[in-house]
């Protein structure tokens, strides 16, 4: 007798505003977790760097001309190199993470699954599945002591903000008792697309048989930019004056993206108000990763974590704890 499907064993769906329809990522779920312990990260590292190697022996007017004949027929493809943007959006950020054998229509040609399912775009979901989990292990504590608090979560430049969705996931897996309170995670992002499926995917993970199902959770944009931190400012105060327990994260954004005052003033805003856990990614600093950037339009900036720490410091935090995922660092930050 053929098993009858439940809605654990589907994948749940969101839309996105111009109708595409995505399935939701879920790091504890095994078609979207990346296998991190140490003998499954060496592989992958390994894969990583026999890929840079074997790109790197291909001459460089061959490969632009079998990147632009793949961008032909992959959207993956064409998002990465035939962009005029200087960064990643959101949604493509997002669409990219979702791994060969959960890609929709119209991520259909072959060459949509083989770039999804490389190397660096599986170090592209490891990045999120371990922002997520830094973040869940280390408010723990803080919810414990707080058990009336309600929980914000503030993301800067979060589009989607799948890292503090999945935050919340695993917290129910490991202490849901703790989820029960008013939950709020605050987008703060220029741009509105990758808010508007974020939104659509908390409903759909708060639906009946899906993880956050019963929970208190709201899901809040506010346009955004990095380069003025007056709004993050007001929203930090607020949340400080009403006993909230607040947490901050940039996966893929300001700390890759912004320049350095930039990322000091929002540090500075953010410890300010009183915050003590602050996560997000650092572009590697490493050699064949700043080729790699060369080979696009993102304005990325490779510090490392070495050229981090003295922003991190310069803002009031010091790094905390790291996890490396080759392409960039996810970083866990507390109070210096």
């Amino acid at each position: 007798m053929q098993k009858e499907s439940t809605a654990k064993d589907e994948l749940a769906y969101a839309a996105t505003r111009d109708g595409r329809v995505l399935p939701v990522i879920d790091v504890t779920d095994p078609r979207f977790a990346v296998p991190d312990d140490p003998d499954s990260m060496r592989r992958l590292l390994d894969a990583s760097s026999a890929e840079e190697l074997r790109n790197r022996r291909i001459p460089e007017f061959i490969m632009r001309w079998m990147l632009k004949s793949a961008a032909k027929r992959s959207l993956l493809v064409r998002s990465i190199f035939s962009s005029d943007a200087t960064f990643l959006d959101g949604l493509s950020t997002y669409v990219m993470k979702l791994g060969a054998d959960n890609l929709p229509p119209p991520y259909t040609d072959p060459i949509d699954r083989q770039a999804a399912g490389s190397p660096n775009l599986t170090l592209l979901r490891l990045r999120t599945q371990q922002t997520a989990r830094l973040i869940a292990d280390a408010v723990v504590t803080e919810l414990a002591a707080n058990l009336n608090a309600p929980l914000h979560l503030i993301n800067i430049a979060g589009g989607p903000a799948i890292d503090s969705l999945n935050t919340l996931i695993l917290l129910s897996h490991a202490r849901r008792d703790l989820l029960q309170r008013p939950i709020v995670i605050h987008v703060l992002d220029f741009d509105d697309a990758g808010p508007f499926f974020g939104a659509n995917a908390v409903a759909a993970m708060t639906a009946d048989g899906r993880p956050l199902h019963g929970l208190d959770i709201a899901f809040e944009h506010r346009l955004y930019d990095w380069n003025n931190a007056v709004l993050l400012v007001q929203l930090t105060r607020e949340l400080a004056a009403s006993g909230a327990i607040v947490v901050a994260a940039s996966e893929g954004g300001l700390f890759e993206y912004g320049d350095d005052d930039a990322i000091v003033e929002n540090l500075q805003a953010l410890r300010a108000a009183g915050v003590n856990l602050v996560a997000g990614s650092v572009t590697s600093a490493d050699e064949s990763h700043r080729r790699r950037i060369t080979a696009t339009r993102f304005k990325l900036v490779p510090r490392g974590l070495d050229g981090f720490a003295p922003l991190a410091a310069s803002g009031g935090f010091r790094i905390a704890q790291a996890e490396t995922a080759r392409l960039s660092d996810q970083v866990l930050l507390r109070p210096l």
